[in-house]
């Protein structure tokens, strides 16, 4: 094929990666919270708006994208951790009727709280100098940001792939996902293993909101929009698992942004057939894992 041809596949391949590293952070959280907790957690994609607009204040002030991608994840993921332990935690034993009420009321509630304090206006962060400009891919050109974005979310999916396969932490959480009654017979505080699980999802999110602020516009109603497409990858890649959240981003991303090129109207609807045919073929996900 020319290169001529090629080229414009080419970026669109890698804007689809760039948007499925965001995805991932973003889904990654939210699949491990449902598959070991049980729990529906629709405001998920409030913290990834937080972590937006958080980080649009602190870029604005301290003048420093990369303080804001190391404080905002930490100050969100205190947020969730609060939360679980207040709000959430009484919630477990009830059904998921309350647990889809309360979420999707706080969902509204920080919605409110981003148009009081930042307003409704779209709002647009700089990109950080060192990141300007375009790389050359031999065959085209590329933005340096977007490269950047997938690079930080593969090094980030193989850091956290690293702490659940080979840590101590991470057999803990495996082994929650799989039977959290056996984990908390051998003596481990699961209460605290939910609070850690759900802040540590909380934070990731929150520095997918960071990331995507430079590469995505800020705007009210970015949190369900991305909420939807989250709960996409997860049913797709399956409960529980950080190898589904990846590989259900890809998919997930790449159909996002081919479907808007081929078929605009209907982007959406092309993500949703690849997700009933992923749960007809395969009920519980591409990698997830049957239920008793």
């Amino acid at each position: 094929m020319d290169p001529q041809t090629l080229s414009p596949y080419l970026v669109q391949i890698l804007n689809g990666l760039a948007f499925s590293m965001l995805l991932f952070l973003l889904a990654a959280g939210l699949s491990v919270i449902f598959g070991m907790m049980d729990f529906i957690n629709l405001a998920h994609g409030s913290f990834y708006m937080l972590g937006a607009y958080l980080g649009f204040t602190a870029i604005q002030r301290l003048g420093s994208f990369w303080v804001a991608v190391v404080a905002v994840p930490i100050l969100v993921a205190g947020l969730g951790f609060g939360l679980e332990m207040v709000l959430l935690r009484p919630l477990y034993k009830r059904g998921h009727l309350d647990q889809v009420l309360l979420t999707f009321g706080l969902a509204f509630v920080f919605a409110d709280v981003v148009k009081w304090n930042w307003g409704a206006d779209i709002r647009s962060v700089p990109q950080p100098p060192e990141l300007t400009g375009a790389l050359s891919l031999g065959v085209t050109v590329y933005p340096r940001y977007r490269g950047f974005v997938i690079v930080a979310g593969l090094l980030l999916a193989g850091v956290l792939w690293a702490i659940q396969a080979r840590t101590r932490l991470g057999a803990i959480v495996r082994a929650g996902v799989a039977d959290k009654e056996m984990v908390s017979g051998l003596g481990i505080n699961v209460r605290l293993v939910f609070a850690a699980v759900f802040a540590f999802g909380a934070g990731l999110a929150a520095l997918s909101g960071v990331i995507a602020a430079p590469f995505l516009s800020l705007a009210p109603g970015m949190d369900f929009e991305q909420l939807i497409l989250s709960l996409i990858v997860v049913v797709v890649g399956g409960l529980g698992t950080l190898k589904g959240a990846f590989w259900g981003a890809i998919v997930v991303g790449l159909a996002d942004t081919f479907g808007k090129i081929w078929a605009p109207d209907f982007s959406l609807l092309v993500i949703f057939a690849i997700m009933a045919v992923v749960l007809l073929l395969r009920p519980n996900g591409l990698f997830g894992r049957a239920l008793a």
